[in-house]
């Protein structure tokens, strides 16, 4: 955090797991924080060694905290549409532990497709089913991953249905040692690219952006999954 210099535009969200992770994120100079919990049992005790709602209360107890500071808080609930070991996720179980997060003071939530089966049908069921909840789109980002090649029409469907925030990793980095089969997180090339498409201003440099994930694929030894990199690198060339 200290090597970082970015605008005051730019927001540093940390995630945090309890309450020695706040004081720490705040001494580095946090300007937002985000807790995280899951919708299924077994990925609570595997990734958070909790049960949901021992993780859920551990959340709101952050948030308690992170409130009285001034800081925003992002909640992230993992396993929203399906599970390695449930299999697929009742969508009415969102919304509740939503409503749970949002009472205790979370500003917006992430849903996570922690292990990239969602479809579109399933992502405008369940945003719904969180609007019936009193739950405003506005409060709402979503997190996808392209197991099954299904981020990118996920997020189209987000958008038609409100949604404005969208989480992705540089080169499609990033996947969970507890999520079987998982692949890394939607690409954010692949998701610029789309959303420059529909005119939507992201205010990403694309380019510069190939240039880093370019880079970042040399030092960990394997070449970008996003397509969009693999298609500009070699459009230059």
């Amino acid at each position: 955090m200290g090597r970082l210099h970015l605008p005051d535009s730019v927001r540093t969200v940390v995630l945090v797991p309890n309450r020695k992770g706040l004081e720490r994120a705040v001494a580095a100079g946090a300007s937002e924080v985000a807790v995280f919990v899951s919708a299924t049992k077994e990925f609570a005790k595997r990734n958070l060694n909790s049960t949901v709602d021992g993780a859920i209360a551990a959340a709101a107890e952050v948030t308690t905290a992170a409130r009285a500071l001034g800081l925003p808080v992002r909640g992230y609930i993992s396993m929203c549409f399906g599970d390695p070991w449930e299999g697929s996720v009742p969508v009415e179980r969102v919304p509740d532990i939503a409503k749970t997060l949002i009472d205790s003071g979370v500003t917006s939530l992430s849903l996570g497709d922690t292990i990239g089966v969602g479809t579109p049908g399933h992502v405008l069921a369940l945003l719904g089913a969180l609007r019936e909840r009193g739950i405003p789109t506005s409060q709402i980002a979503m997190h996808f991953h392209d197991t099954y090649g299904q981020a990118l029409s996920n997020v189209y469907a987000s958008l038609t249905a409100g949604v404005s925030e969208f989480d992705s990793s540089a080169g499609g980095l990033g996947r969970c040692p507890y999520a079987k089969g998982a692949t890394g997180n939607l690409a954010t090339e692949d998701l610029v690219w789309m959303l420059h498409g529909l005119g939507i201003d992201t205010g990403i440099d694309l380019d510069s952006l190939t240039d880093t994930s370019s880079w970042m694929a040399e030092q960990i030894g394997h070449s970008s999954p996003s397509r969009v990199v693999t298609a500009l690198r070699a459009a230059r060339t």
